[in-house]
């Protein structure tokens, strides 16, 4: 009960200061990679085998150390260092509170809907939007690795994030995503029903948890979001929702476990692994999110659904 405490208030101190906001510069590690490490055997004679698993094992307890040692804004610019994002922009404090209330009055104004064929090559592809995006290098790293089959959008209601990520945008060149300060609650709906091309697939991943009771209405699914998704979502698309806060991540699975349309994706995907619960082992998209590193450190489970609409 205590230790279940005591990562409850790291993962409110986590939310409230932003902490993957500006990863910091590593230096590369000098002897050791973040990948296993791989097996070098010597000529062949007596003893050569044990030699190599007594290295391996002082390579991996070199690497656990070092690992120990990393913090998460490190680790996070290690995850994503291929996209070789500049952080030396003019956008003032970029370092922003973290819990925002979408209630407030300042949020109740829908997004205006942008000019689909401005920000997207093809605004006919498949669109993937991420709700309550963050910094946005998740879906950077997607769109990068997606460029000609993909669009992405990413939402969040962080306005210097959103402006932040648009910079970022043009920076790689790339034509196949955008990024928008906007209220998920009341402008998902109207953006989605107005874009050009199939909706494939939907993401909330890690969002903020509003602990108090008397907050959860400030959480971003709640039913009206929860339906507009289902229904603009292509036959065949994909909601994917992931959380390390078990209580949010419970939320979030009954509510899209209400939809008949709605299958989780395990029984057609073996490569998917779950535990006896029903939740994901991994990340299916091939990379964590900034939450999901931080989380994974501290030693917390991540909670994962991803659910595909019948046919």
């Amino acid at each position: 009960m205590a230790s279940s405490r005591h990562f409850m208030l790291r993962s409110y101190n986590y939310y409230s200061s932003g902490v993957a906001a500006y990863p910091r510069k590593v230096a590369p590690l000098s002897s050791v990679s973040l990948q296993s490490p791989r097996l070098c055997y010597s000529h062949c004679c007596n003893g050569a085998v044990h030699s190599a698993e007594v290295e391996l094992e002082q390579q991996q307890q070199q690497q656990q150390h070092q690992q120990r040692h990393l913090r998460s804004p490190d680790l996070v610019a290690l995850e994503y260092a291929d996209l070789n994002l500049s952080y030396k922009l003019d956008l003032g404090h970029v370092r922003i509170r973290q819990h925002v209330n979408p209630l407030s009055s300042s949020f109740s104004v829908p997004a205006q809907v942008p000019e689909w064929n401005h920000v997207f090559r093809d605004p006919t592809l498949p669109l993937m939007v991420d709700i309550g995006c963050g910094s946005g290098r998740f879906l950077l790293w997607l769109a990068k690795r997606n460029s000609k089959v993909k669009n992405y959008l990413g939402l969040d209601i962080r306005q210097k994030l959103a402006k932040r990520a648009e910079i970022w945008v043009k920076d790689l060149a790339l034509d196949n995503i955008h990024f928008m300060f906007a209220n998920a609650t009341n402008s998902f709906k109207q953006l989605v029903a107005s874009y050009h091309g199939p909706l494939m697939l939907v993401s909330i991943l890690c969002p903020d948890p509003h602990f108090k009771k008397r907050h959860h209405k400030r959480r971003v699914l709640q039913k009206p979001l929860a339906v507009a998704i289902v229904d603009h979502l292509m036959p065949g698309g994909q909601v994917f929702i992931q959380s390390d806060v078990l209580e949010v991540a419970l939320d979030m699975r009954n509510q899209f476990d209400e939809f008949d349309v709605l299958k989780h994706i395990d029984p057609s995907n073996p490569t998917l692994l779950c535990d006896n619960e029903g939740w994901l082992l991994s990340n299916p998209l091939g990379i964590r999110t900034e939450r999901e590193i931080h989380a994974e450190l501290e030693g917390a489970r991540i909670y994962r659904r991803m659910y595909q609409k019948q046919m």
